[in-house]
């Protein structure tokens, strides 16, 4: 188990990194989801086919292209959300997405929601209310940025079902992350052409910043948590989940300069709090 318990707080490190990663390129926010997705596709392609297991069923390519689509609304609206707000806010708010899959189960699949997780529920609701509150004194932007945060959630909550859904019917995880990588890619491309913003990095220190984030946060950062969910008991999911803005806001203080004032500290709090309560309680 201590090979895999590293390997998921390594990752949720490495994918915790990746909006400091975002604010330090050059590029436009719709062109580092795509130089993202698109650099770290040459990666995972050859391990896709390293790890392939022959006589693996194959899965759908319906199901592929929702995923593909989810995970680009994701990095899309993210990114954007970064731009604008804190980026312990971006990632907290994002991380509201295992809430929405739990609604998604409660509204579609009629699976009924425990005591435990509607107490949750409110408790990240309250949380977020505060961490708006925090953004309304800082600039309306800012709350443009939460909002943005809340939509990333929702579709990074489809993409976790979408995915849940393929890999119940036998898919791998490399060739999954390959082909959703490459799919996410292709979605995004005329998105960042369209956009206007800068498309090319100005330097090598903006190429370089645009690698780590693929191979760093998106590779590595994925590959290792999806690693190590497969070796650990689920209740460590939730670790994952709460650690990843906690490392993601104390990056943003190191390197960014960006310091919680004691009303975001309780939002985050509240909402951290909230999504482990929803989390024992969609169990």
């Amino acid at each position: 188990m201590r090979p895999a318990l590293a390997a998921l707080f390594a990752g949720a490190t490495f994918i915790a990194l990746s909006p400091i990663f975002v604010r330090l390129t050059d590029v436009g926010p719709s062109a580092s989801a795509f130089w993202r997705v698109a650099l770290a596709a040459p990666l995972l392609w050859p391990l896709a086919r390293l790890g392939a297991k022959p006589g693996a069923p194959r899965t759908g390519w319906p199901l592929l292209l929702a995923a593909g689509f989810a995970f680009a609304g994701d990095l899309g609206f993210w990114h954007w959300s970064i731009r604008y707000t804190s980026v312990a806010n971006s990632t907290l708010l994002a991380n509201l997405a295992s809430i929405f899959v739990t609604a998604a189960m409660w509204l579609f699949w009629r699976e009924r929601p425990s005591a435990t997780f509607l107490v949750g529920l409110a408790a990240a609701l309250a949380g977020v209310a505060l961490l708006v509150r925090t953004s309304l004194a800082f600039s309306a932007s800012a709350l443009l940025g939460d909002a943005l945060g809340v939509v990333t959630a929702v579709f990074y909550a489809g993409y976790i079902l979408v995915v849940k859904a393929l890999r119940d019917r036998g898919a791998q995880t490399l060739e999954l992350m390959a082909i959703t990588t490459t799919v996410t890619a292709l979605l995004l491309l005329p998105v960042a052409l369209a956009s206007g913003e800068a498309f090319l990095p100005q330097s090598a220190r903006g190429w370089l910043t645009l690698v780590a984030l693929a191979w760093i946060s998106h590779c590595a950062g994925q590959g290792l948590i999806a690693y190590s969910l497969a070796h650990l008991p689920a209740a460590f999911s939730s670790v994952s989940l709460l650690f990843q803005p906690v490392m993601a806001a104390l990056f943003a203080w190191l390197l960014l300069g960006e310091a919680l004032v004691p009303l975001q500290m309780m939002g985050a709090a509240v909402v951290l709090a909230g999504i482990y309560l929803a989390r024992r309680g969609a169990r």
